[in-house]
């Protein structure tokens, strides 16, 4: 832990797992003030039904170095997010970052389902998930990060721009969700560049989140079993990588320059010089665009 981000403080929403996790607990690792929320708490599991909750994370944040707040929040609720929100500026008086990582939607999409054939009620909450969490969230957070000059807003998605431009990704409501929070960031980098502030969009590769290394029957500890029925899960990273994307960009005095744009956890890996836990440098999207999608035979050689 080097301490860079002490002083600072963060809100990851959406934190209770996966990426989210990630993040907050790499921000807790440079000394960040971490305010973790979600639905899933000790008391009571969400939808998803998973063990993974609110408290837990912000545990693991406090233990790596940093101080972990764990606030119960449903962020497509307006008024518990401005509570939250009002919240962290009476106890703070700041807010440094904010990480719009609110998602849920793993439960709700098609692989391969038309819009027509899309249950329409799971595709509509899909877009809800996506996308009126992200904005309520930016609508009540940014009046407090614009307090403070240099803050830094992280717009968490599936896909670059570039990629997902190209590529048609799941189904229609799938592909529309990643796309709009893509253009989220765009659009607030427009209205937060000229006040002193950063919006950006970033996508992690392959995730070995919880319930991915769940639905492939491995661990952390054994994950390359996995590649003997899938070989390109081999590209694949921990959640700590782009966790790590973010504390570097949080840290970064000239993150300005990366302002509206989107960003991928491998391009900041070549950029700040981190790596993944294990000491690779996985880049998955130049992997998917050169190796995957061609068809080529499984090879990360390069890649990571």
């Amino acid at each position: 832990m080097s301490g860079t981000l002490r002083g600072k403080v963060a809100l990851v929403a959406g934190g209770t797992r996966g990426a989210g996790r990630g993040i907050a607990v790499q921000l807790g690792a440079e000394g960040a003030t971490v305010y973790v929320t979600g639905r899933s708490t000790r008391g009571k599991r969400s939808e998803y039904d998973r063990p993974e909750t609110v408290e837990e994370t912000a545990e693991l944040v406090t233990a790596a170095g940093g101080l972990g707040i764990p606030v119960v929040c449903d962020h497509l609720v307006p008024e518990q997010v401005e509570a939250l929100v009002e919240r962290i500026g009476s106890e703070q008086d700041r807010l440094d970052v904010v990480v719009n990582d609110i998602w849920g939607g793993e439960l709700l999409f098609e692989w391969d389902s038309t819009v027509w054939e899309h249950d329409l009620d799971k595709g509509l909450r899909l877009l809800r998930l996506a996308v009126d969490t992200h904005a309520i969230t930016s609508h009540f957070a940014l009046p407090l990060l614009l307090r403070t000059p240099g803050g830094l807003v992280v717009e968490m998605t599936d896909g670059t721009q570039e990629y997902n431009r190209d590529t048609y990704r799941v189904s229609f409501f799938y592909d529309l969700a990643k796309s709009a929070v893509l253009r989220m960031a765009f659009a607030l980098g427009h209205e937060l560049g000229p006040r002193g502030a950063t919006a950006v969009a970033l996508t992690p590769g392959w995730l070995r989140s919880e319930m991915m290394l769940e639905n492939f029957g491995v661990t952390e500890a054994n994950w390359r079993d996995a590649t003997e029925r899938v070989p390109h899960f081999a590209i694949s990273e921990t959640p700590s990588y782009v966790g790590r994307a973010v504390a570097a960009l949080a840290a970064d005095p000239q993150v300005s320059r990366w302002n509206g744009r989107s960003l991928s956890s491998g391009q900041l890996a070549r950029e700040y010089g981190f790596t993944d836990l294990d000491g690779s440098r996985p880049d998955a999207w130049r992997y998917m665009v050169e190796v995957q999608d061609p068809g080529k035979p499984a090879d990360t050689t390069g890649y990571r």
